[in-house]
């Protein structure tokens, strides 16, 4: 069993689960749900047990029935691992948690390290590291800048932003929760420094300016932009470049939690806390970053540099 899905330590629990996978890799998650319930009758101090009948119980339209069984789950994960605060927040049972849900991050990644890259590249078909590199390069060759001396990564993961700039950045740091895909980074050489941190509290503790500071499909999982757009502007070179991305939203609200777990934003929203960072946009385009089941994600990809004609009002 996957890490996110640990054995209950009983053979029988663990083989109506692997039913249940069976039965929710077919979508029924209706029957799923109810054999993980009787399952945990069996075991009801299984907690990766009340996660998985908490998502096939969600999956199977089951509100009410999904919202017990994850707040039965969050009272038995104190290391926030399974999610379930993020999850009650995304049914409306719950507050949006301030900053990045850590043990969540952490543990989703440190699981999804090994297929990481094949997963995203050949299954939902991700784009992001290479759309914000051209990006990048549009604005590096205006400049006439072929590397940038230094480079900061954050939410590196295994390496993918680093590996499509490969040759313009000298001397690259890669940062990112999950040991497992620091892991698999170091394995792939991608890096010069990798550093294992929350990325705020990094950019707060640094003391380097970069030339250039990326961050492909992180902030997605961070919720308010103001923290870290505040803390990466001081570790911005005066000519150096943020670039990142984010899953798009076309409502009001500045940004929504959605049933992917992950944040998405409004355009207008980001503009402002770009601003109130006292940083310049350069570029802010629109794309297509993957697919989820089969649906294409609007993303944002922004680029954007010190305004040091303003102050920071965040």
């Amino acid at each position: 069993m996957r890490a996110l899905q640990q054995s209950s330590g009983d053979l029988i629990v663990d083989r109506r689960a692997a039913y249940a996978a069976a039965l929710a890799a077919e979508r029924d998650f209706a029957a799923a749900a109810e054999l993980i319930g009787q399952a945990l009758d069996m075991a009801p101090g299984w907690t990766a047990g009340w996660c998985l009948y908490g998502d096939y119980l969600r999956e199977a339209g089951q509100r009410e029935a999904a919202i017990a069984a994850y707040q039965e789950l969050q009272k038995r994960d104190a290391a926030g691992m399974f999610g379930a605060e993020l999850k009650l927040a995304a049914l409306g049972a719950g507050t949006i948690p301030k900053g990045t849900a850590l043990g969540y991050v952490e543990s989703l990644f440190d699981d999804y390290a090994a297929r990481f890259e094949g997963e995203l590249t050949e299954r939902l078909g991700y784009q992001a590291p290479q759309a914000l590199a051209a990006l990048i390069a549009s604005v590096l060759d205006g400049r006439s800048v072929t590397q940038v001396e230094c480079g900061l990564d954050l939410g590196c993961g295994t390496g993918l932003m680093a590996e499509v700039l490969q040759g313009r950045v000298k001397d690259f740091t890669g940062v990112d929760l999950s040991g497992e895909m620091l892991a698999q980074a170091e394995r792939r050489g991608r890096y010069q420094r990798l550093e294992k941190a929350e990325l705020t509290a990094f950019l707060a503790k640094d003391a380097t300016r970069y030339g250039l500071i990326t961050a492909a499909d992180v902030l997605n999982y961070v919720g308010a932009l103001a923290p870290v757009l505040v803390a990466a502007r001081p570790r911005l070179a005066d000519d150096g470049l943020l670039a990142f991305t984010l899953e798009r939203h076309c409502g009001p609200e500045a940004m929504v939690l959605q049933e992917s777990l992950r944040y998405a934003h409004n355009e207008a929203a980001v503009r402002e806390a770009l601003a109130n960072a006292g940083l310049r946009v350069l570029a802010l385009t629109t794309a297509v970053l993957r697919h989820d089941r089969g649906v294409p994600v609007d993303g944002l990809l922004v680029l954007a540099e010190r305004d040091d004609a303003v102050g920071t009002t965040a």
